[in-house]
């Protein structure tokens, strides 16, 4: 397939479905769009219909474009990234993987231009988070949660605010930075740097005072990103988990037992925030983010040193530390569906602990005068003790 056929089709795509996220070509299904998390066909002319292995082998060898390394990735790893502009319409992250013998291509929709911090309506404490000086600050969510778009709306911000230096590390490059009050400098891994552990080690010897790091993957990097916070650098970077407490288990699993005391305490001194994700269906139709935003004080301190313990866990202290710009998932999903925003059997599906978020959305539900039961008709026996006594 040329490369002007494959425009072609993506254009047409794009024309179809203006909001999609995200499309795939499989073998065995139709092109298809992801548009408010669910899957469309997309109508395509010339129609190639279900697609066939030697379709999806014609994309790929358009997108890969002959660069021996993307093709060395997929045949070592079985899957490879690269990005991918439809020139003037969007940018697209692409990953190209192996499944039962063929290949299949996701590719995730990019704004042209980075987002702002009011655009998507993300939380006020993300203006907090932009005048940090050092340290590290974390972004985590499932796949798709929207994790560096937050992340690119708080460089925007910075961008727009400092003069700083900044240096990002991105796998592949998602939203593209133009130079505003700040000094951006971009890298792409596999085009600029070979690992994000090697990028991040340079990136130490590059002058920046920021430093986003596209993913925390392995126990190297996160080494590095420690060492970055604790030598004056502002460290930026996301991982794959669902919620604050598990974040902080997360990296304390990554070293060994011998070093866990040692992790701790330096994790303890440079870790500022963990803002985690998770996008809902309104009702209206489309997707809200819901956060959960742990913020580093005391209290959040002693559990990184000593662990979690009874009471003394991190949803817990997150839960009674308002005061300090912290949220749980559960207390920010039933702000949604008190602002009927969400559905009640939505919120309940999101939630962390669904015991307490009843509690929250039964407290929510009195207070608007709706029914928490469908139990009905029930009335106090006055004369049970009577009757027990006569017989």
């Amino acid at each position: 397939m040329l490369r002007s056929q494959f425009d072609y089709m993506m254009k047409q795509i794009m024309k179809f479905a203006p909001k999609t996220s995200d499309i795939i070509f499989t073998v065995g299904k139709r092109v298809q769009a992801e548009v408010d998390g669910e899957l469309q066909d997309v109508p395509l002319n010339p129609d190639p219909g279900i697609l066939k292995p030697w379709h999806t082998d014609s994309i790929v060898d358009c997108l890969l474009n002959r660069n021996v390394k993307l093709y060395r990735d997929l045949i070592k790893t079985g899957s490879c990234d690269l990005s991918y502009e439809l020139r003037g319409i969007s940018r697209f992250r692409v990953n190209v993987f192996n499944q039962k013998g063929s290949l299949a291509i996701v590719m995730r929709k990019l704004s042209m231009e980075p987002p702002s911090i009011e655009e998507l309506d993300l939380p006020k404490i993300f203006y907090e988070m932009a005048k940090e000086k050092f340290g590290l600050i974390l972004v985590t969510g499932a796949t798709g949660t929207g994790k560096s778009t937050s992340l690119a709306a708080l460089i925007d911000y910075i961008n727009s605010t400092q003069k700083k230096h900044i240096i990002t590390l991105e796998d592949p490059i998602e939203f593209v930075h133009p130079h505003k009050m700040a000094t951006i400098n971009q890298r792409e891994l596999g085009r600029d740097f070979d690992s994000f552990a090697s990028g991040l080690r340079a990136a130490l010897r590059q002058a920046p005072k920021i430093i986003l790091v596209g993913e925390l993957r392995d126990r190297e990097t996160m080494e590095i990103a420690l060492e970055a916070s604790e030598t004056g650098h502002l460290v930026l970077g996301t991982l794959h988990t669902s919620d604050a407490g598990q974040t902080i288990n997360r990296i304390i699993g990554m070293f060994d037992l011998a070093e866990e005391r040692l992790i701790r305490g330096r994790l303890a001194e440079s870790l500022k925030y963990v803002v985690s994700q998770r996008l809902l269906p309104k009702k209206t139709g489309g997707r809200v983010a819901a956060f959960e935003i742990l913020v580093n004080n005391l209290r959040i301190k002693e559990l990184i040193l000593n662990g979690e313990d009874g009471d003394k866990t991190f949803y817990n202290v997150i839960e009674a530390g308002d005061a300090y710009g912290m949220v749980t998932f559960d207390q920010y999903i039933a702000r949604l569906f008190e602002n009927d925003v969400i559905t009640e059997d939505v919120a309940l599906l999101f939630g962390s602990d669904k015991a307490r978020l009843r509690q929250m959305i039964d407290k929510i539900k009195i207070k608007k005068g709706e029914k928490v039961t469908d139990i009905d008709g029930l009335e106090l026996d006055l004369d049970y003790e009577k009757r027990i006594n006569e017989k």
